[in-house]
């Protein structure tokens, strides 16, 4: 479709939602990360099993006249999972239920950002029936911008088991799995393990001068990190934190996997990261470990910048809003995608992402122990959302 023809179906839509978008997500779209986090296929956008509608079928006869879905004999799911794990995932579906998935993934130019643009410009003439993410910022700015449908009955856990509400959108819009943990990675072969340092504000000493590298705060997971930190401690002391890691000389790369493999290559020897970087370096040979953080027992005696546990940032799944209502196929789907099969999936994937239910988790870390998070952090997503416009300014004026 070209710019001009892009504008008339539109419209208006896509200019309100836009604005919703750039208020909400501010950025959180340069550093996708790789266990779920974008699609394998960077040429265009991926398509899983029956191939991905062209631009004028997104928006021509997305919706019978009555305003009833068209019944098109398959289910469309935007994700930013990666390919293979969207294959593995909707393949097991229409085994289970017979009913065929169309997967729509993003590409490695526009990440998750494309996808949300996407689907805020489809709003008035959805495409899509479901919605999973590989983060929870961008599920957070759908619920805001009216994309998401509450889940009404909302899903459970297990058996008579409410949704944690920490894992969950207040109104039920999206829900949360499958969780990747902000850590701190270092060199195997140059940093004894009883000298890692095991806080964020180890990471100002002296020692590490020079020594320290983090992905750019204005993007990605590392904005979501430093957003999370503005909640829990407040602007004041992140702001003192971040100015001081400057200070110590700190360097900033385009990416989470990019620090990783900057210590494996001796440029850095400390960083923060993803877990599923650190495992997809440790795949590789890379003398690289990591450290989650604990939990200060007192954080407000703390001088600097306590620390309250390890951050860990869910996949997130929600049912797209559309004209004639939820279909059973799309609750369906959702649920599935919730389930406590789909989390063992990613726990044994390669990125080895922690399930939220607890037998689970056990049973991943006992299985694999550098899984095992003992002091996660008890995160309020939609309080990490609101404070992501001061975490920017702060990253903008400490890092110019």
């Amino acid at each position: 479709m070209t710019k001009n023809r892009t504008v008339m179906v539109v419209g208006v839509p896509l200019v309100v939602g836009t604005i919703v978008l750039s208020v909400l997500w501010r950025s959180y779209v340069a550093d996708t990360p790789r266990g779920f986090g974008r699609a394998a296929n960077d040429g265009g956008v991926v398509a899983v099993g029956a191939g991905v509608p062209d631009a004028g079928e997104v928006l021509a006869g997305a919706s019978a006249p009555s305003g009833a879905p068209v019944a098109s004999g398959e289910l469309v799911l935007y994700s930013s999972a990666d390919d293979e794990y969207l294959r593995l995932v909707t393949d097991r579906f229409t085994t289970k239920t017979g009913v065929k998935v169309k997967a729509v993934g993003d590409t490695e130019a526009t990440k998750t950002f494309g996808l949300v643009q996407r689907l805020i410009a489809e709003k008035d003439g959805p495409r899509a029936d479901v919605w999973w993410s590989s983060e929870p910022m961008s599920s957070i700015a759908l619920a805001e911008a009216g994309v998401l449908a509450p889940m009404d009955p909302a899903p459970e856990l297990d058996d008579a088991t409410t949704w944690p509400t920490e894992l969950r959108d207040g109104e039920g819009r999206w829900f949360a799995i499958a969780r990747r943990a902000r850590v701190i990675v270092y060199s195997t072969s140059r940093v004894k393990e009883g000298e890692a340092p095991t806080h964020l504000r180890d990471l100002i000493d002296a020692r590490w001068k020079g020594r320290v590298g983090i992905a750019r705060p204005q993007f990605g997971t590392t904005r979501t990190h430093l957003a999370a930190l503005v909640a829990l401690a407040g602007e004041a002391k992140v702001e003192a934190w971040l100015s001081a890691l400057r200070d110590n000389d700190v360097r900033l790369y385009d990416g989470n996997a990019s620090v990783v493999r900057a210590i494996a290559n001796a440029e850095i020897d400390v960083g923060l990261t993803d877990s599923d970087d650190v495992f997809a370096g440790q795949r590789n040979k890379w003398q690289v470990g990591l450290c989650y953080e604990g939990r200060d027992a007192e954080p407000s005696k703390v001088e600097g910048l306590a620390s309250f546990g390890t951050i860990m940032l869910p996949n997130t799944v929600g049912l797209i809003k559309r004209p004639g209502g939820v279909s059973k196929d799309a609750r369906a789907l959702a649920e599935f995608l919730l389930s406590a099969e789909v989390e063992t999936i990613l726990a044994e994937s390669d990125s080895r992402n922690v399930p939220v239910r607890p037998a689970l988790a056990k049973a991943q870390s006992d299985k694999d122990p550098r899984t095992r998070v003992a002091e996660p952090t008890n995160l309020d997503l939609s309080a990490v959302s609101r404070a992501a416009p001061a975490a920017a300014a702060i990253a903008d004026r400490v890092l110019k």
